[in-house]
């Protein structure tokens, strides 16, 4: 299983790495819904710190509706899809392959965002570490769940509008627990207090990993 999950990775990668869509679309997609954000509220940068946590990630959720289209589209010229079903790959190495090929380009992503986020939005972090392990907790979340969810509207021809609307509602705990993780790195309070939402999210990838693993080989037969 992980030894197909590398060689799927490996080869999203490649193929994102030679046509540059996340730097060239996505990248600049999240930077823009920042800028806009930032008009949206106005001069006052203490108004703009205090929204930063929530801000940074519904461009994260943003970005990873685009990311994970453009995951699902790479299978479905030429009936790669089809071919990786008869390749003999373990379905479950198939999830985890993708969904390691989409947190990778998520975690670089979100390095740009929350660079913009300190840059434009005058926010401070106190707690880094915090931080760090919310943005990679939640990656590993919105990646599992975007794979799991892309796969399910992957034979529909309007997958393109079909996909936010069955991924955003389902992903809105990563949205809140990364938020208020945030809020605590940036208010100087002890650990705790974002730790308690560090659990949530925990739960949240244990399921969906879980999930993903166990079902993305029907649902590929289905879709």
């Amino acid at each position: 299983m992980w030894r197909d999950a590398a060689l799927v990775a490996g080869k999203d990668l490649r193929i994102e790495g030679r046509s540059r869509v996340g730097l060239s679309q996505v990248a600049p997609f999240g930077i823009v819904a920042l800028v806009l954000f930032a008009f949206a509220l106005g001069p006052d940068r203490q108004i703009m710190a205090k929204g930063a946590p929530g801000l940074f990630w519904v461009a994260v959720l943003f970005c990873t509706v685009l990311a994970v289209q453009r995951s699902v589209s790479v299978e479905s010229a030429d009936g790669a899809r089809d071919g990786l079903r008869l390749s003999g790959i373990d379905p479950a190495g198939l999830f985890l392959g993708k969904s390691i090929a989409v947190a990778a380009q998520l975690v670089v992503l979100e390095a740009v965002l929350a660079v913009g986020v300190v840059l434009l939005y005058g926010a401070r972090i106190e707690v880094p570490w915090l931080i760090v392990v919310s943005c990679l907790l939640g990656t590993v979340g919105l990646a599992a769940t975007g794979t799991l969810y892309g796969a399910l509207s992957a034979g529909i021809r309007v997958r393109e509008t079909l996909l936010p609307l069955l991924l955003l509602p389902i992903v809105a705990p990563v949205l809140l627990a990364g938020t208020k993780i945030w809020q605590a790195a940036m208010s100087g309070g002890t650990p705790s207090d974002g730790t308690q939402w560090l659990r949530l999210l925990v739960i949240f990838d244990a399921v969906y990993v879980a999930v993903g693993v166990i079902l993305f080989g029907p649902i590929q037969e289905t879709a």
